[in-house]
């Protein structure tokens, strides 16, 4: 399991820094050939919009992976022993429905139906369901890591060593 913990984790800092780099480049791009260049480029301003979808809905499960994503804490901080089991359980049933209902199950349905619609971007001409796609991934990922945490939890809770470390 902590092999593809670590794995995964690589994987994702890996794809989100690329993206984030082309998406840095499109953006600058854009900026040169809008301001230098005078003639605006459609291709980047649009490429750019989807890139920083995918950016930051992959970001988003990486970081939740991570434990780093936005949280209020002061809860957990203040218990001890089962009771923050407990609450950590909890927590992740909430991630998890949340990542099932709205990211993976929604985001599938966005998919399917943009692309039985035919639904294409306006400039790139790609099929908008393609673009979609980060939903229901970063929803698996989100769904993955909680589980992850679930399991790290009852181990904790029994004794047992975890199975990945606490920030993996």
């Amino acid at each position: 399991m902590k092999n593809l913990v670590a794995m995964t984790n690589k994987s994702l800092a890996f794809f989100t820094i690329c993206l984030l780099a082309f998406l840095v480049l499109c953006v600058s791009w854009q900026v040169i050939s809008r301001y230098v260049l005078g003639a605006p480029s459609t291709e980047t301003d649009e490429l750019a919009r989807y890139l920083f979808m995918w950016v930051a809905m992959i970001g988003a499960a990486y970081t939740t992976g991570q434990h780093r994503h936005l949280a209020i804490d002061l809860l957990m901080l203040k218990l001890t022993g089962a009771k923050k089991s407990i609450v950590g359980l909890i927590i992740q049933a909430v991630i998890i429905s949340f990542s099932s209902i709205v990211l993976l199950y929604g985001g599938s349905l966005l998919v399917s139906s943009t692309l039985e619609n035919g639904q294409i971007t306006p400039v790139l001409g790609w099929k908008m369901g393609y673009i979609y796609l980060c939903l229901p991934i970063s929803g698996i990922l989100m769904i993955f890591y909680a589980f992850v945490d679930v399991i790290s939890i009852l181990q904790h809770f029994s004794g047992q060593p975890p199975v990945v470390s606490e920030s993996h």
